[in-house]
């Protein structure tokens, strides 16, 4: 196997697709080039040339990574089409300023630096259900397991920041 193949298909396993696909997918809904996505996510462009690619398998620094999931899970938002290209613009510059937050949270396999897990909640959450069946899901778990059906809506079909809020008062 070649290593472009072996890091796409490692790129499979461990994001879920090949991070060209996401890439591609994320760039034309945010209005940005490769260049400047590179820069959101604290990237050279050439290094997210190379992932996307797969002439590199890995994000290795736990910020960028974490920075990609912020903004995967700003353009799932099920508000995302209603957002004023202002607030988008406000949204994408705090999401290139923003660092994984240095408290003791959730620490992911990725490194010695917490995530902010709540990207990657969403975006695992929005991929393999739509907000219609995951609301049909919660609905169906109210009366049993209502702190189930909450995290489902909440992280599932919420707003980031209300599930960061959700987050934060639930640990």
């Amino acid at each position: 196997m070649d290593v472009v193949a072996r890091n796409q298909r490692l790129q499979e396993e461990w994001y879920g697709e090949q991070l060209g696909a996401k890439v591609r997918r994320l760039l034309p809904p945010l209005g940005l080039s490769q260049s400047a996505f590179a820069e959101v996510l604290g990237l050279s462009a050439p290094m997210l040339s190379q992932l996307m690619s797969g002439q590199r398998a890995k994000i290795s620094n736990p910020a960028v990574l974490s920075r990609l999931l912020a903004v995967q899970a700003l353009v799932t938002d099920p508000g995302f089409d209603r957002l004023p290209q202002g607030e988008l613009r406000e949204r994408i510059a705090e999401i290139r300023a923003d660092a994984p937050p240095t408290s003791a949270t959730l620490r992911l396999s990725t490194g010695t630096q917490p995530l902010d897990p709540v990207p990657a909640i969403q975006a695992l959450l929005r991929a393999l259900a739509s907000a219609a069946e995951i609301e049909a899901a919660a609905a169906r778990l109210e009366s049993e397991a209502p702190g189930l059906a909450e995290f489902l809506r909440v992280y599932g079909n919420g707003r980031t920041d209300h599930a960061r809020e959700h987050y934060a008062n639930t640990l």
